[in-house]
């Protein structure tokens, strides 16, 4: 039988909906898109399995370190509430400021338009004139933007988000149930995808081992491309830690949470690896880097035409998962900030019929809609990485703090390689970020003053706290 937690929502999903919330959000459009300029990046196919299996490695150890904090802490909202315990209310409201203005609402605004972009390989969909499409609306740092250009798209991605966003409204347990559903299909996809393309593809294995024969590099260093690399990686495993913000509505937290994030980690890299290992065996690294739809071209070769349906509906169906598993975990972070006092009250409520963050669930899906509109969610989520990084780290650091602040605390489970883990994970982030200062200093300089414009809320709400 369901049961409520303290705050009235429903621990109603299981070790399996948990673990497919976290696989669904890792697995959306990256891994059909990013492969190919990867592969133009380090033009090595040892180098670019590396790069896959390293950057998922880093993600696994990011786990780790946040399967500790989630099993001492079971509250929703994951993120939001290890840092108020880290550091306190300032840190923590500015993650949560952060996740709303674009970390989480910016993924789901790409990723549902690449849903409507591939929808759009079956259906043709309306627009407007090309005098109505070059109407734009100024947005100072941003520049122009084109509301109405691509408008049928636009509408389509836009129902895509309203649509889960009523399904996760209905209840945690239907919108966990989805989330399972399509997970496991988009898995499967993947998988079989793989086998056909290794049994029917008459590729060569030559294609993927060269005896680590490197390219000239020419000015360019080695690890500029690895770095480069890393990042398009990192893009395809993010939302690895999209499940701690819904521990309060988990069974056995303590236990499943932890367990959730280990074995989500584990199961994608298993899956990137075996897919960029097929593409690579029937197109050779530099071929592949000319393709940018990679897991077309691969399909194309075995199917012809209707290669390029198949791996169509394959990305539907993944990008889908990927809004529903980011909507299910993302609003749940508003919600805790409300219930902590240093949000908008209104986004606390719960849906008396179906227990769910009602409020919380329609704010961020009509932020996410309007990101769609401007079509400038590329820009605004490059903005965004310097932070998205900086709070990983942060999260990191935060075991050593827990450990300090809380040594008496129950922890069902242990960072495995305590202290050397963690902090690897810190100094990775620590020359992430020093990387991205010295090589994209706008984007950087722009994603902390993203975060830090939601001040003004903060500090009116310490006020009227204090009041």
């Amino acid at each position: 039988m369901e049961k409520e937690n303290k705050h009235g929502l429903v621990r109603g999903l299981s070790l399996l909906a948990a673990t497919m919330i976290a696989v669904g959000s890792m697995i959306g459009s990256g891994i059909f898109r990013k492969p190919a300029t990867m592969a133009g990046q380090v033009q090595s196919p040892e180098l670019l399995l590396l790069v896959w299996i390293g950057a998922g490695l880093i993600t696994f150890i990011g786990a780790l370190t946040n399967a500790e904090i989630s099993g001492m802490i079971e509250d929703t909202g994951g993120q939001f509430v290890y840092f108020r315990k880290m550091y306190g209310d300032f840190t923590a409201y500015l993650y949560g400021w952060a996740t709303l203005a674009v970390i989480q609402s910016g993924s789901q605004a790409a990723i549902s338009y690449v849903f409507a972009e591939y929808l759009g390989y079956f259906f043709k969909f309306p627009h407007f004139s090309k005098e109505i499409e070059q109407i734009s609306i100024f947005i100072p740092t941003i520049g122009d933007i084109y509301p109405l250009k691509d408008i049928g798209t636009k509408l389509v991605a836009i129902g895509c988000l309203s649509i889960l966003t009523i399904v996760n409204y209905v209840g945690v347990v239907f919108g966990g149930i989805v989330q399972t559903f399509i997970t496991l299909v988009k898995i499967g996809v993947i998988l079989v995808l793989t086998a056909v393309i290794m049994k029917f593809g008459n590729g060569s294995f030559t294609n993927v081992y060269t005896g680590f024969q490197l390219p000239d590099y020419g000015s360019g260093s080695i690890f500029v491309a690895i770095g480069l690399a890393l990042a398009g990686a990192f893009w395809a495993y993010d939302g690895w830690n999209n499940v701690t913000y819904v521990s309060g509505e988990v069974k056995n937290p303590k236990r499943n949470v932890p367990l959730a994030l280990l074995f989500s980690t584990l199961i994608v890299i298993v899956v990137y690896a075996l897919i960029n290992i097929a593409y690579l065996y029937v197109l050779p690294v530099d071929q592949m880097a000319k393709s940018p739809l990679v897991a077309a071209s691969a399909a194309e070769i075995i199917f012809g035409p209707v290669g390029a349906s198949i791996i169509s509906i394959a990305v539907i169906v993944s990008t889908f998962g990927a809004v529903n598993g980011s909507i299910l975990s993302t609003s749940r972070v508003f919600y805790a900030m409300a219930k902590s006092g240093l949000f908008f009250n209104n986004l606390g409520h719960i849906s008396k019929r179906f227990r769910t963050p009602d409020m919380s669930l329609l704010v961020l899906g009509i932020w996410s809609s309007l990101l769609v509109m401007t079509g400038t969610f590329d820009i605004i989520t490059d903005y965004v990485i310097f932070a998205a990084w900086l709070f990983y780290g942060l999260g990191a650091y935060g075991v050593f703090i827990l450990r300090k602040k809380m040594p008496d605390a129950a922890r069902p489970y242990k960072v495995w390689g305590y202290p050397y883990t963690p902090m690897l994970f810190v100094i990775f982030s620590a020359v992430f970020l020093l990387n991205t200062i010295i090589s994209d200093t706008q984007n950087a300089m722009m994603g902390v003053l993203l975060i830090l414009i939601g001040l003004p809320i903060y500090f009116y709400k310490k006020i009227r706290q204090k009041g």
